[in-house]
């Protein structure tokens, strides 16, 4: 963990329509529990299924429309200096995800990847079938820096 906290804030990858056959709800909770032990470890963090699910419901938002997330979404990622990954259920199917790596990735910003288990971090996937960094690297990013 001390690896990720030289870099402040951080922007974390969670999947949402993918987590555990669509379960929206579930990918919020469980992404706002994360968010919630990395706060208490000290990482300063975003998420932008913890931090806007709740915006998407309440405030009558699709929250699959890229039209209204992307932008702020971008704006996030510009403003954060590295990337962790969470490996939760369907992050190797997340198109978002892949999107968000690829934009880190173009920025050559640092990417971890979280073990949602032991919150352990590290530089490297902790768990991988063959070619999920494949399938999460395949995405072509806007430019970060516009």
């Amino acid at each position: 963990m001390s690896n990720i906290l030289k870099h402040q804030p951080v922007y974390l990858a969670t999947p949402y329509s993918k987590y555990k056959g669509g379960d929206l709800e579930a990918a919020f909770r469980d992404a706002a529990a994360i968010v919630g032990e990395l706060l208490r470890l000290g990482v300063s963090v975003y998420s932008p299924i913890a931090h806007t699910h709740p915006i998407a419901i309440y405030g009558s938002i699709d929250p699959a429309d890229h039209d209204i997330w992307l932008p702020f979404d971008m704006a996030m990622m510009r403003a954060c200096e590295a990337l962790l990954v969470a490996q939760m259920d369907g992050w190797g199917n997340s198109y978002g995800m892949a999107y968000e790596i690829d934009v880190f990735r173009a920025a050559g910003k640092p990417i971890y990847y979280l073990d949602p288990e032991t919150m352990s971090v590290s530089q490297q996937p902790h768990c991988v079938d063959d070619d999920v960094i494949e399938r999460v690297g395949v995405v072509k990013a806007e430019a970060v820096h516009e």
